[in-house]
Order: structure tokens, then C-alpha cells, then sequence
């Protein structure tokens, strides 16, 4: 199942990301490697960044999202997690 997570910055997320971004990183590669994550990167507004995931279900993308270096570390003030329906390009 898909999901969306939206990692919104707080007020010191500018300063602190380019320290923690070899940790989130890190932290994503095992789930590159498995095909689950479908895309992510930054807002060019600086306000976040977007990750879409494939999960199991809601909770194990909840623990994800809360367990990111970005998050525990401050980039992220907050964090959503909302379920994604694809539509386009049509998947089978």
C-alpha cells in the first residue's frame, strides 16, 4: 500500500539538514534497495520534503516516518503520514 510522507521543517531544519542528511539517507537505502520507495526529495521552497512508500500498512509507515533521523533530529517539526491511491501513470 502507498503512502505519503510529508516532512514539514521546523525553524532550525535549514541549518540542520545538510549535517543530518548522510543519516537520512542511510536510513532510506534498505528501503530503495527493496523497491518501496517510489520517489522523494526535497520541497524547492525549502519548507520539507515528500517520500512516497510502499508499506505493509499505516502503522509501519507511522514508525517509519517517526524513526527518520530528519524527524528525530529536528529537521522535521512535523510529520504526516496519509494513505496514496495511484491513479497515473496506471498501474496493474
Amino acid at each position: 500500500m502507498l503512502f505519503v510522507i510529508i516532512g514539514h521543517d521546523g525553524p532550525d531544519g535549514a541549518a540542520l539538514r545538510p549535517k543530518v542528511r548522510p543519516a537520512h539517507l542511510e536510513n532510506l537505502r534498505p528501503l530503495v534497495s527493496a523497491g518501496k520507495v517510489k520517489i522523494a526529495g526535497p520541497f524547492t521552497d525549502g519548507s520539507g520534503s515528500l517520500i512516497i512508500v510502499d508499506m505493509e500498512n499505516e502503522a509501519e509507515a507511522i514508525a517509519f516516518a517517526n524513526s527518520d533521523p530528519y524527524t528525530t533530529s529536528g529537521v522535521f517539526a512535523r510529520v504526516e503520514v496519509k494513505p496514496f491511491r495511484q491513479v497515473f501513470p496506471e498501474v496493474a
